[in-house]
């Protein structure tokens, strides 16, 4: 833990900014989700080398140049996200559903000539949501004297602040949020002080005086996520000789995320014979319940990204229905802006020798402009690497594969001038390489009606280490490190002469370990909460090839 803090530390001072980017926003907007139309994600979006679906577009640029006839669809679905959390032997669920419009694109086909070795040139669009933000989650437990309230002083304890400099911050009447004076205290410390969370003990067991927090006997934390990344794909494609198909797509994404957390604790103090209520026990002092304390957080995130997505289709043996594939995508430049707001409420009884005055609820945008609460930056994704292959056996079954690697240690946090962000080493340090497996297949039961399955497992981008690095105007403590994500599809589909209809069940499920702060007792860590997170999707296409 001690080295937690010294890193935490030495990030907060080299990047002299109020940046609260870190890891765990990269990796947000590095990953996607298996959605498209109903066939690709029937088929587990294993059709990179298959192709003759819009939804390649996004995978293997390529797949477009197999379409022979001009295409239009439609895909609207239907989500139902869940969670299973325990922590300390409690567990609690959640769930939400809801609609959702998924994908509408169409193909231009431009047959150039049968004996030409350019046979067709093909054009495309295709919109579709990369990723579904939407994620609900809650927690809590009995905590056994952990606290939120000791992350705030260690953090007060960082910056050395003294026994003077917190009572003046306690006592202001004023705005000690961007006082000069205190420019360097992280902001959640100082909503510790104004609502009786922190306040200054002899700490005999340290051995000097410092900042003290409170012994936690409970707590409860909701989550709340919302939003996507909407991607706009635009491609030309081009088939040669029937054999090579070659495929460029430039790719435009639209983000918005919103995040609401709630945390809730109850605090134990100790109570000394003159009824007095303190943090620390002394000789004599009894245990007694002191009320608690809620901090809410909101989150705002949105912008505007960009890509250019390479592929190839390769069918070596004439004679041969085999083929195989390779894309590479460019990272994704995104320019985005980011708001957020704090509040803070206790009801806790504290004793001091100083007048006590009832705690007032803390809301950051009372105290700070939008210059604090606003802040614009740029995220550069990884490089992404994919290869594919596929097959059909007869006039009935078709097969494909692919695997994808994306290294997120590599992606970038930038201000709007270039330079790197203050945890950029923490992105290096905590976040691995991705890697990805898609199988599918199709079975055609009868001409008209098919069968499709697929399976996809990525592994995880977190290392067990990760951590939430606060940086000096963070007030979100929590963190959540997932670990390797499984999508089990199915479907059904019809084709008619011109138009067709295909529906697919995917299933989601992963599971992560979070924390709802960072502390620790004589060495021994808050215990993780055990989430199983999991999503189920009805996707239905409506499609036409003339």
């Amino acid at each position: 833990m001690k080295n937690k803090w010294i890193l935490a530390l030495s990030l907060m001072l080299a990047i002299g900014t109020a940046s609260a980017q870190n890891l765990y926003d990269a990796e947000r907007l590095s990953s996607n989700d298996l959605n498209g139309t109903a066939r690709f994600v029937g088929m587990g979006g294993a059709m990179g080398a298959l192709g003759g679906d819009i939804s390649t577009i996004g995978t293997n640029p390529a797949g477009i140049g197999i379409f022979r006839s001009s295409d239009v669809s439609v895909t609207l679905g239907y989500n139902n996200t869940g969670a299973s959390a325990k922590f300390m032997g409690t567990k609690m669920n959640e769930d939400k559903s809801r609609a959702s419009f998924d994908q509408i694109g169409f193909v231009y086909s431009n047959k150039i000539g049968n004996t030409t070795s350019l046979r067709y040139v093909n054009f495309g669009f295709n919109y579709h949501k990369s990723k579904n933000f939407n994620r609900i989650f809650s927690m809590g437990g009995a905590l056994d004297g952990y606290s939120q309230t000791w992350q705030m002083t260690r953090a007060l304890e960082n910056v050395n602040i003294t026994e003077s400099e917190l009572n003046d911050i306690f006592e202001s009447d004023g705005n000690p949020y961007t006082s000069s004076a205190y420019a360097e205290f992280p902001v959640l410390g100082i909503m510790g002080i104004r609502t009786g969370l922190v306040g200054w003990e002899a700490n005999s067991h340290l051995g000097y005086d410092s900042p003290a927090g409170w012994n936690g006997t409970g707590n409860n934390f909701f989550s709340e996520e919302k939003g996507g990344i909407s991607e706009y794909d635009f491609n030309i494609s081009f088939n040669l000789n029937d054999r090579v198909y070659l495929g460029l797509t430039l790719g435009a994404y639209d983000v918005k995320y919103d995040r609401y957390t709630s945390y809730t604790e109850n605090l134990m103090g100790y109570q000394s014979a003159d009824g007095s209520i303190w943090s620390i026990q002394d000789d004599g002092d009894v245990p007694v319940d002191n009320g608690g304390y809620t901090l809410d957080n909101y989150y705002r995130l949105e912008g505007a990204g960009i890509d250019l997505k390479l592929g190839a289709i390769i069918r070596p043996i004439e004679e041969s229905p085999f083929r195989f594939g390779f894309a590479i995508h460019t990272p994704t430049w995104y320019d985005l802006s980011e708001s957020y707001n704090a509040s803070l409420s206790s009801d806790i009884y504290a004793f001091d020798d100083r007048e006590i005055k009832p705690f007032e609820k803390q809301t950051l945008s009372d105290y700070l402009g939008g210059d604090y609460l606003n802040y614009d930056y740029r995220i550069y994704t990884p490089w992404k690497f994919n290869v594919n292959m596929g097959t059909t056996i007869g006039t009935a079954l078709a097969l494909g594969a692919e695997y994808e690697f994306e290294d997120y240690s590599t992606a970038k946090l930038k201000d709007v001038d270039g330079y790197d962000l203050g945890d950029q080493n923490s992105v290096n340090t905590y976040l691995k390489g991705v890697h990805t497996a898609r199988v599918g297949l199709e079975y055609r039961i009868v001409p008209e009606f098919s069968f499709r399955a697929g399976y996809n497992f990525s592994s995880r981008a977190y290392y067990e280490s990760a951590y939430n690095a606060l940086a000096p105007y963070s007030t979100n403590t929590a963190y959540l490190n997932l670990k390797d994500k499984q999508s089990i599809t199915c479907g059904v589909g019809y084709r008619g002469s011109v138009f067709y209809a295909d529906l697919a069940y995917k299933y989601d499920t992963y599971r992560s370990a979070f924390f709802a702060f960072d502390d620790d007792i004589n060495g021994q860590f808050l215990p993780q909460t055990d989430i199983n997170h999991s999503r189920h999707q009805l996707l239905f296409t409506l499609g036409a090839r003339f």
